[in-house]
């Protein structure tokens, strides 16, 4: 991103430098969190000088805009593409599960700064993310709504549970890989079956 760009863009194609210097934030703010990583440090990570850092970025502030509005989209992404899944709520609920947690697994490190660094961000990048995290919610929150509604699931508290299950998703970040659950595989497939516990009428 030039000095000149208006903002950070996340639909716009990256070029190698620009690729280094968010791989090397991310690793950074992961490590050491927004706050405690200077943009020195971010541009030697990247082997690259300060200087030629703002080539590509006007702040700190849009490199974790960038990576937050990425990892925000790509997420969701994921998710959606097993919530469309076609069959019952249980087999939406349990695709859509599957994705959004192997998603976090796969991308740990910029899951962790997507999730923790919300806090940093400025007000109009706030507001950005905050819309996608609201997409994810509803995309959740329908499965489990159209499941109770025909009475697939057992549920008390739609909202609740869309917020335990996402949850559930959202905190591989904290401990993975662990001893139990050390693949993207291993836990999309283990968080989707405990889902599905969670809302079955039967369970």
């Amino acid at each position: 991103m030039s000095s000149q760009s208006a903002g950070p863009r996340a639909d716009r194609p990256i070029g190698e430098a620009e690729q280094r210097l968010l791989d090397s934030a991310r690793d950074a703010f992961a490590a050491k969190g927004y706050h405690g990583t200077s943009t020195r440090e971010i541009a030697a990570g990247a082997n690259m000088s300060p200087a030629a850092m703002y080539i590509h970025f006007r702040s700190k502030q849009d490199v974790l805009a960038r990576l937050s509005l990425e990892g925000h989209i790509a997420a969701y992404a994921a998710l959606r593409a097993g919530a469309e899944t076609a069959g019952s709520p249980t087999k939406r609920l349990r695709a859509a599960v599957y994705a959004f947690a192997h998603w976090h697994a796969e991308n740990h490190t910029t899951a962790r700064v997507v999730q923790y660094e919300l806090a940093a961000l400025d007000d109009e990048n706030h507001a950005r993310v905050v819309q996608l995290r609201r997409d994810i919610v509803a995309t959740v929150r329908s499965i489990i709504s159209d499941g109770t509604r025909d009475g697939e699931f057992a549920v008390d508290n739609i909202d609740v549970t869309t917020l335990a299950v996402l949850s559930l998703c959202i905190d591989t970040v904290r401990w993975y890989p662990s001893r139990e659950l050390h693949t993207p595989e291993s836990v999309g497939a283990s968080f989707a079956a405990c889902a599905e516990r969670m809302v079955k009428a039967d369970a």
